[in-house]
């Protein structure tokens, strides 16, 4: 008889539920696709309900349910952290503490759990287990992996205590090897730089990430002279001197003004070479620091195979790094890596634990689904809520839509494309995906400007068919979940005969044959298509390349700055309508946008949309 288990993970941010059956993901989403409140630390109601549904379980069907993290080993680091910070720290003591000891505190969290799953009303709650937040992470990287056995490493800003962890993983065992324990923790040196840079802590690294290229690592021997002391085998230290996250609420303070020459940017000002070299030198300690951990992985372990997971193992370029460097013959990267994936992890972790059998190993795929394991929208659904809102529309035969597509991106045309079950994690995947031409040089700058209303320096990512991806870029190994960034190859590059450029000023080169996908340093954050993965992205992809020669599409996430990633029909409409999208293709519906009734909000939308 089938078993299974809930995960949760949530009340710090982007809680998540996901359903795992017989040690199988089978359903997972993050709360703020539903709430519609990016990064929603909220208890996941709409996510939970989301899973049961998927698979028309209540909580009579359930075994058990995993909570993410430790509530009580949390906040015994917490108060330590206090108590040490003592005198200068007395403030943040008395801001903090009545968050965890008040009659809905977080000391109390299964409690709280426990009340959320109750209010849905689907039957009696069975026991909730609580699982250290390392453990969560590893699981969530090695169970699903493709691999019987592998290194496991998982690097975050901090969960109880850990904030660096190396297990061994076999076959449905992990064991933990290495531990390196909050202060000290790479994570949250990235976010300390995060914040001093003016971006949001938790939601604003990859903008630090995406900014690095701009830059010159001019900062990095300081850093490493004060800032963070690295051994060979990647274990570090930080100088907590230099970092306020221990005495109050914010990352950095006088220290780090004075170290860096001058006080920290504000949010949304304007960006200086400064910013640019800060995020390239943090950007080359990450990496520095990723790749001796991953050295010590293979020599403790002596593994081929690597598995991340953690909050840092979504920094692309380093996982790039550690890709490239040979280390390991291959490497799997969890697509949920942060705390959403967490709900996941504890769950495999209870169900391994009841003896559940990792079935898929020995195919050669993952047990992931290609991260497709949120809600789906079948063609009945999207026509009736079209023909409720008298929208203009027609319905095609896969084929004839995956043509029709192709034909308006090769003439220019910005796609929305909603296709099938959302994609589990941060990650458009060709699911909930905006799609451009990338051999066009002005698209990266017009769907950042038109359509996601950003930062004109934040890059976009490739889509790429599997059986091409050699041929447009240096990797050799596939990446189903856009977590590498890899070289553009050499024979797809242009001359750059522009001279004297800096900062974003280096848009304006054009550096190869896909400019709209080409970073500033000539990579790319790649993502490869396989028919196996995601037969209707891949049908695109081909028709796209039958009509131009070209198998690389722009795949950007179906949302506008400050909103998450779109969930359901009435989501996808809504963003067509407000930004300068073309068409939506929906199912087996086309919509265009010169057919659509006159779209009207009250006020002006764009002024309500969060700066981060």
């Amino acid at each position: 008889m089938s078993e299974l288990i809930l995960g949760i993970s949530g009340f710090y941010h982007d809680s998540a539920a996901a359903l795992v059956r017989d040690g199988v993901p089978v359903a997972a989403a993050q709360e703020e696709r539903f709430s519609r409140k990016r990064h929603d630390p909220a208890f996941p109601t709409e996510a939970v309900r989301y899973c049961l549904d998927e698979l028309g379980a209540s909580f009579g069907d359930v075994s058990a349910v995993a909570y993410y993290e430790d509530p009580r080993l949390k906040f015994r680091r917490v108060l330590a952290t206090l108590v040490g910070a003592a005198p200068t720290g007395l403030a943040s003591f008395r801001e903090t503490l009545p968050g965890w000891l008040g009659p809905d505190g977080k000391l109390r969290t299964l409690a709280a759990v426990r009340r959320g799953l109750e209010s849905l009303g689907r039957g009696r709650v069975p026991d909730i287990v609580a699982r250290r937040h390392h453990e969560s992470h590893a699981a969530s990287a090695f169970f699903p992996s493709p691999y019987r056995s592998a290194a496991v490493l998982c690097v975050d800003g901090v969960g109880e205590w850990a904030t660096t962890t190396l297990w061994h993983g076999r076959d449905t065992a992990l064991t933990p090897l290495a531990e390196i324990r909050f202060p000290h923790s790479l994570g949250l040196l990235y976010s300390a730089l995060t914040y001093f840079c003016g971006f949001k802590v938790d939601s604003g690294e990859y903008k630090l990430m995406g900014l690095a290229p701009y830059g010159e690592p001019r900062y990095a021997d300081l850093m490493r002279e004060r800032l963070i002391d690295v051994k060979p085998d990647g274990s570090f230290r930080l100088d907590l001197r230099y970092f306020a996250y221990l005495r109050g609420q914010v990352m950095t303070g006088r220290a780090f003004e004075k170290l860096f020459g001058g006080p920290r940017r504000t949010p949304e000002g304007p960006l200086t070479q400064r910013e640019f070299d800060l995020a390239a030198s943090v950007q080359s300690v990450t990496e520095d620091v990723m790749l001796r951990l991953a050295r010590t992985a293979r020599e403790r372990t002596g593994e081929s195979t690597l598995c991340l997971a953690g909050g840092v193992a979504l920094n692309c370029v380093a996982n790039g790094k550690v890709v490239r460097s040979g280390i390991f013959d291959e490497v799997w990267i969890q697509p949920a890596a942060g705390d959403a994936g967490g709900a996941l992890g504890a769950a495999l972790a209870v169900a391994t634990e009841r003896g559940a059998v990792r079935g898929h190993v020995g195919s050669g795929r993952d047990a992931m689904s290609g991260s497709l394991l949120g809600p789906a929208f079948d063609d009945t659904r999207i026509g009736e809520y079209l023909r409720s809102r008298g929208i203009a529309h027609r319905r095609l035969d896969p084929a004839v839509l995956a043509e029709e597509v192709a034909a308006a991106l090769a003439g220019g045309k910005v796609v929305g494309w909603f296709q099938g079950r959302m994609e589990f994690g941060p990650r458009a995947l060709g699911a909930r995906s905006i799609l451009g031409d990338p051999r066009d040089p002005a698209m990266q700058s017009a769907m950042n400007l038109k359509i996601k209303f950003r930062e004109s320096f934040r890059p976009f990512a490739p889509s790429v068919l599997a059986t091409d991806v050699e041929d447009y870029f240096d990797l050799r190994q596939e990446s189903p979940y856009m977590l590498v960034v890899a070289p553009v190859a050499a024979a797809r590059r242009l001359p750059v005969t522009e001279t004297g450029a800096s900062g974003i000023d280096l848009l304006r080169v054009r550096r190869s044959t896909i400019p709209a996908v080409t970073h500033v340093d000539c990579s790319a954050r790649v993502q490869t298509v396989t028919p196996e993965g995601n037969p209707a992205y891949h049908r695109l992809l081909s028709a796209f390349k039958a009509r131009t020669g070209c198998p690389v599409l722009v795949n950007t996430s179906f949302n506008v700055r400050g909103e998450p990633i779109v969930n359901s029909p009435h989501d996808a409409y809504t963003c067509f309508m407000r930004t300068d999208i073309d068409l939506l293709a929906m199912g087996s519906f086309l919509l265009h946008k010169d057919e659509q009734p006159p779209w009207s909000e009250e006020g002006d939308w764009r002024a309500d949309i969060p700066l981060d």
